[in-house]
């Protein structure tokens, strides 16, 4: 009598549990709703801004440095080291510059991103509360789950509904 009791009591608290378990994949969530993918957008714009500059200024750099390389025999020793060494500055100032650009670039990304998780969790805590959730859990943490138990696209649909937006 004793073991029947036990094995009725962890079916129940197993069945119980189970449904207020959920999982959440927050990058799919930061992908594919409207706000996600408008600072996708918006980044992907910095970048190729970032991007197309920096090509050019390459470009006139190797410019530069063919030219010079085809005048080293014609020019004194003394002026061509002297534009070899101003060559080699603009050629740190260059990577200077754009390892810059792209810390600028993934600080944007990072707050931005705040700012979004700032939006979805309210959203997220709201509908715990409302369906008698226990537990949320990442779904990169879960190896084998219930479809039945992602909210993720339950998740993208609250938020596009609020209509959050932000400036970028």
């Amino acid at each position: 009598m004793k073991l029947i009791f036990i094995f009725l009591f962890l079916i129940l608290f197993n069945s119980n549990s189970f449904s207020q378990i959920v999982y959440i994949d927050m990058n799919y969530i930061l992908n594919n709703s409207k706000i996600g993918k408008s600072l996708n957008s918006h980044l992907f714009k910095v970048n190729n801004e970032f991007l197309s500059k920096f090509n050019q200024i390459e470009s006139d750099l190797k410019k530069k440095e063919e030219e010079l390389l085809a005048k080293k025999n014609i020019i004194e020793k003394s002026e061509f080291e002297e534009k070899i060494s101003n060559l080699s500055k603009d050629i740190q100032n260059f990577r200077f510059n754009k390892k810059n650009s792209q810390e600028k670039l993934n600080k944007i990304k990072l707050e931005n991103t705040k700012k979004i998780l700032s939006i979805i969790n309210p959203i997220i805590t709201n509908y715990v509360e409302t369906n008698s959730i226990s537990l949320v859990v990442s779904k990169k943490n879960i190896i084998v789950g219930k479809k039945n138990l992602d909210i993720t696209m339950k998740i993208i649909k609250l938020l596009n509904e609020k209509g959050e937006s932000l400036n970028f």
